[in-house]
C-alpha cells in the first residue's frame, strides 16, 4: 500500500509535556471547551465498496472492540465517542472506540481501521490505517458536509481513502452518509464556566446540543431519540431527497433495426439476455434489473447501475462468429435532465469497460419521486462516437437509438412499476430459440436459424442508413478492431470495475 501522508494528531499533549498542564488550563481555547461523551458514529464508507469486498473479492468485514456492522452488509457503527465542544468556534471533535478489519485472500488485501475520529471544524473523518504491519495515523478518509443535526451528512472520499481502498476511482466519489449521535445524554449539560445556566455552555441534550461549525442554526439538534439511519437525508415533509437507490429497472432496446438485422437479417443470428436481464417476446426490448446507486432530487442528479447482459451473435461460419457483441454493466447518469448511458462492451473476446454509448436527454430536468419511486419514460438516447465504434461503424455518431425507460426505488418497500420492456412484442423473456445456444443459465434467447422475432421494417429498412451490402462478418470484425483501438483500455480477461 502506498504511503499515506498527513498525520494530524493534536499537539496539546506535546505542549502539555513541555509547558505543564497548568499552562494549558489558562488559555482561552481550553476555557471554551467542554467535554462530550457517549456518542456513536455510523458510516458505511461506500455501499459499492462493501458489495465489492463481500462479492467479487470474496472478502469480509470484521468489527471489533465495540464497533458493529448492520445486518445485510450494512453500515458500520463506532461507539464510545468522547471529545470536546468549543463554544467559541462551535467545533465538535470526537474520537470513537472500536476497529474494523477488511480482508480478502482472493484479492490480496488485509487492512484495519481504528481510532476513528470526526472533527466538525475540519469537516472530515480520519482513522488510523494498519496494513502489512505498518500503521498510518489519522489518515483523512472523507470530507464531510457538516449539519447541525449531524445526521445523514454527505461525505466525499479523499485521495488517501482511494489509496486505502485500493482504487483511484474512489477519489472524490460520494461516500455513504454519516451520522453522529449521542446515545445517553447527561441530565445536566457540561458548563466550562461552572454556571449551568450559561447560555453559551455546550449541552448535548435535545434543547441545547453542540452546534458544529458550518451548521444551520434553525435545525433541531441531536438527542438520544434521534438514531436516524444514515441512508438518506430528508426534506421538512419527511420525504427522502437524497440517498442510496434500493432497487430499479432499466428498459432499453438498443435499436430495433439492429435487433432485426441480427435475428431476421443477414446475420442470421440470435440475441441472448442473461445475468438478470430479460428480453420482451417478439424480439422486443430488454429489461435490466437490481439497480444500485445514488440520487438527489434537490440537485436533480441520479446515478444507477443495473445488472444483466445482452449478447448479439451472428454471421456464423464453421462454428465461428463474425458478430459476437455483449453489452453489460449498464449505468445511467443524469444531471439536470441530461447525461450518459455507459456499458462494458465485449466483442469477439475483447473487452472495454465503461464505454459511453449514448447521450441522454429527458423530457424534464426535474427529478421527482412519487411513492418513493423515480420514473423517467422515453428518455432520448443518441449514439456517441465511442458507441458508434463499439458497433463497428454500423451506425454513425448522433444516430437516435431506442428510448430509455428508467424506474428506481428509493426505499426497500417502494413498489416499482411492472416492467415488461416496451418492445414490439409485449412482455416475456424472449422465448424464441435457435442455433446451438450458449452454455450456462440465460434469461432467454431470440433468433437462431429460424426467424423468430419481430420483422417490423424488414431487412432492407434495417440497413437503409448504412448500406445493405455490408459483407458477412464485417460488423463483428470492425467492432473488434474499434473496441481494441478506440473505445478505451482493453483487457483480454474481463475485470469488471464496480459502479
Amino acid at each position: 500500500m502506498a504511503a499515506i501522508s498527513r498525520s494530524r494528531r493534536p499537539l496539546a499533549a506535546a505542549v502539555a509535556v513541555a509547558l505543564g498542564a497548568g499552562a494549558l488550563a489558562v488559555t482561552s481555547a481550553s476555557a471554551a471547551e467542554a467535554p462530550l461523551k457517549d456518542y456513536e458514529l455510523s458510516w458505511g464508507i461506500k455501499q459499492s465498496y462493501r458489495s465489492y469486498v463481500t462479492g467479487m473479492a470474496a472478502g469480509s468485514f470484521t468489527p471489533a472492540g465495540g464497533a458493529t456492522q448492520a445486518a445485510d452488509n450494512g453500515a458500520f457503527t463506532f461507539a464510545g465517542g468522547t471529545g470536546t465542544y468549543d463554544s467559541d468556534t462551535h467545533a465538535v471533535r470526537l474520537g470513537f472506540a472500536g476497529s474494523l478489519k477488511i480482508a480478502s485472500k482472493l484479492h490480496g488485501f488485509d487492512l484495519t481501521l481504528s481510532d476513528v475520529r470526526f472533527d466538525s471544524g475540519a469537516a472530515e473523518i480520519t482513522a488510523d490505517v494498519t496494513s502489512g504491519g505498518t500503521t498510518q495515523d489519522d489518515v483523512p478518509l472523507a470530507d464531510v458536509t457538516v449539519t447541525r443535526t449531524m445526521t445523514g451528512m454527505e461525505t466525499r472520499l479523499t485521495k488517501e481513502a482511494a489509496t486505502v481502498l485500493g482504487s483511484a476511482s474512489y477519489e472524490g466519489a460520494a461516500g455513504d452518509p454519516l451520522t453522529v449521535v449521542q446515545k445517553t445524554p447527561p441530565t445536566q449539560s457540561p458548563s466550562p464556566t461552572g454556571s449551568p445556566s450559561s447560555s453559551t455552555s455546550p449541552s448535548p441534550t435535545a434543547s441545547t446540543s453542540p452546534k458544529p461549525t458550518g451548521s444551520a442554526s434553525s435545525t433541531a439538534s441531536p438527542s438520544a431519540s434521534q438514531t436516524t439511519s444514515p441512508s438518506a437525508s430528508a426534506s421538512e415533509t419527511g420525504t427522502a431527497t437524497q440517498g442510496d437507490i434500493a432497487d430499479g429497472t432499466l428498459g432499453w432496446g438498443v435499436k430495433q433495426s439492429f435487433r432485426t438485422y441480427v435475428v431476421d437479417g443477414p446475420a442470421k443470428g440470435r440475441i441472448t439476455a442473461s445475468g438478470g436481464a430479460t428480453q420482451a417476446s417478439g424480439n422486443g426490448d430488454f429489461t435490466f434489473t437490481e439497480a444500485t446507486g445514488t440520487y438527489d432530487t434537490d440537485a436533480d442528479t441520479l446515478k444507477a447501475a443495473f445488472k444483466g447482459a445482452v449478447n448479439f451473435k451472428g454471421h456464423e461460419a464453421n462454428g465461428s462468429y463474425g458478430l459476437d457483441l455483449t453489452l453489460s454493466g449498464l449505468t445511467v447518469e443524469l444531471d439536470g435532465g441530461t447525461g450518459e448511458l455507459t456499458a462494458d462492451v465485449e466483442s469477439l473476446g475483447k473487452t472495454s469497460d465503461d464505454v459511453v454509448l449514448a447521450h441522454l436527454t429527458a423530457d424534464s430536468s426535474d427529478l421527482k419521486a412519487e411513492d418513493d419511486v423515480i420514473s423517467l419514460d422515453d428518455v432520448t438516447a443518441e449514439l456517441t462516437k465511442a458507441g458508434a465504434q463499439a458497433f463497428g461503424g454500423f451506425y454513425t455518431e448522433g444516430t437516435v437509438l431506442d428510448p430509455v425507460d428508467l424506474s428506481v426505488a428509493l426505499s426497500d418497500d417502494a413498489q416499482l412499476p411492472d416492467g415488461d420492456g416496451n418492445g414490439d412484442g409485449g412482455s416475456g423473456n424472449g422465448s424464441g430459440t435457435g442455433g446451438s445456444g450458449d452454455s450456462g443459465t440465460t434469461s432467454g434467447t431470440t433468433g437462431g436459424g429460424g426467424t423468430t422475432g419481430s420483422t417490423t421494417g424488414g431487412v432492407t429498412g434495417a440497413l437503409a442508413s448504412t448500406g445493405s451490402d455490408v459483407p458477412t462478418g464485417a460488423l463483428g470484425a470492425a467492432a473488434a478492431v474499434t473496441v481494441a483501438a478506440g473505445a478505451g483500455v482493453v483487457i483480454a480477461v474481463r475485470r469488471r470495475r464496480q459502479a
